[in-house]
């Protein structure tokens, strides 16, 4: 049996679906379903329970053994500001499962995020020791909440104190596909631009607030959200050592070249119209983002990433452009 949290969430319905898939049913899922229609998101799924957020504590105090907790719940709004409600969720939560894990010996997946590198001027190597860690500064306080807690992590590690015989700190970067739409403004750009194009108006980018970047030409590491699935079945069923990894493609892409991809998808030509950088991102945004995958290619996985043309076109023409936003 394996523990999901954050299941019916993006990335977390994905993985059930993966699950589901490789003939995985004996699943045991944790969210808060809200009011926004994430449970549109299990409609086709297949699992064993489901158990309230505010139950799952209580839950695993006499839950049968786990093959593995993958733990994907957590407040991911990179604009939250509530810091109590946030530590609450990202960290206290965080550590809930993992002392649990530590006991009872089940391999542990948990997310963080490419937030946790800041503005990138540290790199993006998912080195996992507590010197390297505590280089790193993120901008904002979701990312702050996923740092703190790796680096718990790395303290414990480096101390010798227990810890779950497998765990994984997934380093997510800018995923985007399917069963998403519940996330508002969280919402992946391809969602948004598709939808613009859709309605024959322009695309609107941020405008580049820095010399050194024109409008649109910020970078990110873009990943097809089949590919983060992919690589997290292989760590719950493999065995790689234990630590922090990126989970991304490996190659950073311009917003200008998500947005074409976009319209390409659509047959259409691009149109791009480029609007101010928000007051409340300033210095809080990350302009260019890259994965360092030799770390999980030196575990062992060795499958390949989907190009950001043909992920864009996968989730436009099978997805949006045929008004389903759900797997």
């Amino acid at each position: 049996m394996i523990l999901l949290t954050g299941a019916a969430g993006f990335i977390g319905s994905n993985f059930l679906a993966r699950l589901n898939e490789a003939g995985i049913t004996d699943v045991v899922i944790c969210d808060a379903l809200g009011t926004e229609g994430k449970w549109r998101n299990l409609r086709q799924r297949e699992f064993h329970d489901f158990v309230p957020i505010e139950k799952l504590e209580a839950w695993l105090a006499t839950a049968p053994a786990l093959e593995g907790v993958v733990h994907l719940g957590a407040n991911s709004d990179t604009t939250a500001a509530d810091g109590d409600e946030v530590m609450d969720r990202n960290f206290g939560f965080s550590l809930m499962l993992w002392n649990h894990c530590t006991r009872t010996g089940t391999p542990l997946l948990y997310a963080s995020s490419a937030a946790t590198y800041g503005n990138g001027d540290g790199g993006f190597s998912d080195q996992d020791t507590p010197g390297h860690l505590a280089t790193l500064e993120p901008l904002n306080l979701y990312g702050w909440s996923k740092h703190i807690f790796d680096r718990r992590v790395a303290r414990d590690v480096e101390q010798g104190r227990p810890t779950p015989p497998r765990w994984y700190g997934m380093k997510f970067f800018n995923v985007y596909g399917p069963n998403e739409y519940h996330k508002a403004h969280m919402r992946s750009a391809v969602f948004n631009v598709t939808g613009t194009a859709m309605k024959g108006e322009a695309a609107r980018l941020f405008a580049s607030d820095r010399p050194d970047y024109v409008d649109g030409g910020q970078m990110r590491d873009f990943v097809f959200v089949d590919d983060i699935c992919d690589i997290m079945l292989w760590l719950l069923r493999g065995s790689a050592p234990s630590g922090l990894y990126n989970l991304g493609s490996g190659q950073a892409r311009s917003w200008d070249d998500l947005a074409k991809a976009v319209f390409a998808a659509l047959g259409q030509p691009p149109a791009i119209e480029y609007v101010p950088m928000p007051e409340t991102l300033r210095g809080k945004y990350q302009y260019w983002t890259e994965a360092d995958m030799t770390k999980l290619r030196r575990a062992g996985y060795n499958a390949s990433t989907t190009s950001l043309e043909e992920g864009v076109a996968r989730y436009v023409r099978d997805f949006l452009a045929k008004g389903n936003r759900y797997r």
